[in-house]
């Protein structure tokens, strides 16, 4: 296991938040409030964000590696089982919990990024030209130009564009987010033969907004067809960082299927 940042907030039920790229764990902030008062909330910075370590090798950031250092956060804490809720790449690890370790998994919360067995169709290869652009050793110089010029028009509906590139300004830390993307994202992964998927048991409630620049509406509602329990919500008026556009609503919807 890496070595992980993690805040422990709260007391009860444990919720396990993940972020995805290029956040940390605070971006759950206003859930973390939220949920305190009935739940023992876990937020990682997930290996390669914030204060967590930053290995060298591309292959540790498969989501499979991350789903490794949560079961071990849960076991050093002596937890059996957690509600897990993931937005953007923590999504993607989420659902790998969800499927490689349901035993441990009460209730799942999928924000933005569907079910890993959902076609990928045209409309969502256009929303996701930045993955092969993120593929290039010449990506870090790009984004870095100019007072990382590229990187502020390509994340313009985040509300925190200065923390986020000052997170990313850290040695290595622009590499090991960008790694997400060659590990897990790489266009040679669409040649391996096709996966068969176990039956996601858990309740599980997917959220996509829609100012999402980034993910279709269709590769979250087409997750119906891989879950046994499964609750779609649309937000309106949110970007892809709806935590915190809607911080309220996300919060409420979140503890309406954990409650």
């Amino acid at each position: 296991m890496q070595s992980l940042a993690v805040t422990i907030q709260g007391e009860g039920p444990a919720v396990l938040l993940l972020h995805g790229f290029p956040d940390r764990s605070n971006l759950w902030r206003h859930q973390i409030d939220a949920l305190k008062s009935d739940f023992t909330v876990i937020a990682p910075d997930l290996r390669g964000f914030g204060e967590s370590d930053r290995p060298d090798d591309v292959d540790a950031y498969r989501v499979g590696k991350s789903v490794g250092d949560l079961l071990a956060i849960l076991d050093e804490l002596g937890v059996e089982q957690a509600h897990v809720v993931g937005h953007d790449f923590g999504a993607a690890v989420a659902w790998a919990f969800a499927l490689s370790a349901p035993e441990r998994l009460e209730r799942l919360v999928v924000l933005s990024v569907g079910h890993p067995g959902v076609p990928i169709d045209f409309a969502q290869r256009e929303k996701s030209w930045y993955m092969l652009l993120f593929q290039f050793e010449e990506a870090e110089e790009l984004l870095r130009r100019d007072d990382w010029a590229f990187l502020r028009e390509w994340v313009g509906t985040h509300p925190e564009p200065d923390r986020v590139i000052a997170d990313l300004q850290r040695p290595g830390a622009l590499t090991a987010g960008l790694n997400w993307y060659r590990a897990n994202r790489h266009p040679r992964r669409e040649l391996d033969p096709p996966r068969e998927f176990p039956r996601v048991t858990a309740p599980t409630l997917g959220v996509w907004s829609t100012g999402d620049a980034y993910l279709t509406e269709a590769r979250m509602t087409g997750s119906a067809a891989f879950v046994d329990d499964w609750r779609y919500e649309r937000l309106e008026g949110a970007g892809h960082w709806m935590q915190l556009d809607k911080p309220d609503e996300v919060s409420a919807l979140i503890r309406s299927h954990l409650c």
